[in-house]
């Protein structure tokens, strides 16, 4: 049987636009170098800001 990962040992990034801590997903896993926003709001929220 395989051995289960516990969310507290996931890697975790913070949110470049609401500041907030959040942890890795497995559809993120091939991706996850390049994740810097913790939802498609915060995403949203940061390419419509200026400048």
């Amino acid at each position: 049987m395989a051995k289960r990962v516990e969310k507290r040992d996931l890697p975790v990034k913070t949110c470049q636009t609401c500041g907030r801590p959040f942890s890795w997903r497995k559809k993120w896993a091939k991706v996850w170098d390049d994740v810097k926003y913790c939802s498609d709001a915060c995403r949203a929220q940061r390419s419509s800001k200026p400048g």
